[in-house]
């Protein structure tokens, strides 16, 4: 009968726990070690949100497209017709710049109404895009004539100033004062111009805006005439650059060219161009031309020195009572239908 050896195996020591102190200790180092990732994480996040905000507008580049706006309105106008609706409908969906005037938004409104835009560009992950408009002695006295004093137009753009350094989290583009600086020469008044350009520019400055001055268009001055013109405001260094094609109707290869050539005879400096109603040209008529098309949409193109397009005049809001429309700024349903014709 074989004998049966006596096992070698020993019994293993139960392990004993750590000590409640070390445990505490460690749990208190990883958390450490979590937080101060989390931080990092964080802390790259927003310096990426921050450069984003930091960088001048460009290619793919998109606007808010407010709720509110006039076309939002017009679409919402149970007593229209259904193809003034669609065609609301569809321009109301579309980035536009968001026009600030002192008759629609005066002083002690207008903070809130940017503070408005800034929620709404925060949901759509948009840019806020405004247009300043409300310079003392406005388009001269034509069909976008009125403005404020200087005393009040200092303290309502200061109040603009304030509201978009208020949604530094956001890109800021600003528009100022389109047809300003084109009409000073027929106007007779660009030294009045400058010194109240130069008040707005004060006061927007603060906020990290990108703000462009009126470079006018095309079919108006030539190229040598306009950078002239914008560089006797002394103003070219305090801002992004100009806005070409404002409230008019030119194709946008003719605006590129355009803006190169100005800035070039400027010896630099960087555009943005209006495409909102540039589909089909402008037919040599600036004012209500009919049989348009909205343009190419904002953010398509852009170069080193055209930043890119955006839509800065909202189609289907009149420039005046010329060619049957109504007055300057309001809704024409007629003028919304063929602006879209091709698109809706």
């Amino acid at each position: 009968m074989p004998t049966r050896r006596a096992s070698t195996h020993r019994a293993s020591r139960p392990r004993r726990p750590l000590p409640r102190r070390l445990v505490i200790a460690l749990l208190a180092i990883a958390g450490v070690v979590v937080l101060a990732a989390l931080i990092t994480v964080a802390t790259l996040i927003t310096r990426g949100v921050q450069a984003l905000m930091l960088q001048p507008p460009g290619v793919e580049t998109t606007i808010v497209a407010a709720n509110d706006s006039t076309a939002a309105r017009a679409a919402a106008d149970a007593a229209a017709s259904a193809e003034a609706r669609a065609a609301a409908a569809y321009l109301a969906d579309q980035p536009t710049a968001y026009w600030l005037t002192p008759e629609r938004d005066p002083i002690g409104d207008v903070w809130g109404r940017i503070a408005h835009l800034a929620e709404q560009a925060r949901d759509q992950d948009a840019a806020l895009a405004v247009v300043v408009y409300g310079l003392p002695g406005r388009d001269c006295g034509n069909f976008s004539s009125g403005g404020l004093d200087e005393a009040d137009y200092a303290t309502w753009t200061g109040e603009i100033g304030e509201a978009l350094a208020n949604a530094r989290d956001l890109q800021r583009i600003v528009v100022l004062e389109p047809d300003s600086l084109a009409l000073a020469p027929e106007c007779g008044n660009l030294p009045d111009r400058t010194r109240q350009l130069t008040t707005a520019v004060e006061a927007l400055s603060g906020s990290d805006a990108w703000i462009y001055l009126d470079g006018g268009h095309s079919t108006w001055h030539e190229p040598g005439t306009m950078a002239g013109i914008i560089a006797q405001t002394g103003l070219l260094d305090r801002v992004r650059g100009f806005a070409t094609n404002v409230s008019n109707y030119n194709h946008a290869a003719a605006e590129f060219d355009y803006a190169h050539a100005v800035a070039a005879a400027l010896g630099g400096g960087h555009a943005l161009i209006d495409t909102s109603r540039s589909g089909a040209g402008s037919g040599g008529v600036w004012c209500n031309a009919r049989n348009r098309l909205v343009g190419e949409p904002g953010g398509t193109f852009g170069d080193e020195v055209v930043d890119t397009n955006l839509w800065i005049k909202p189609p289907g809001e009149s420039d005046g009572s010329c060619n049957g429309g109504p007055a300057a700024g309001a809704w024409w349903p007629d003028a919304a239908i063929e602006l879209t014709r091709d698109v809706r």
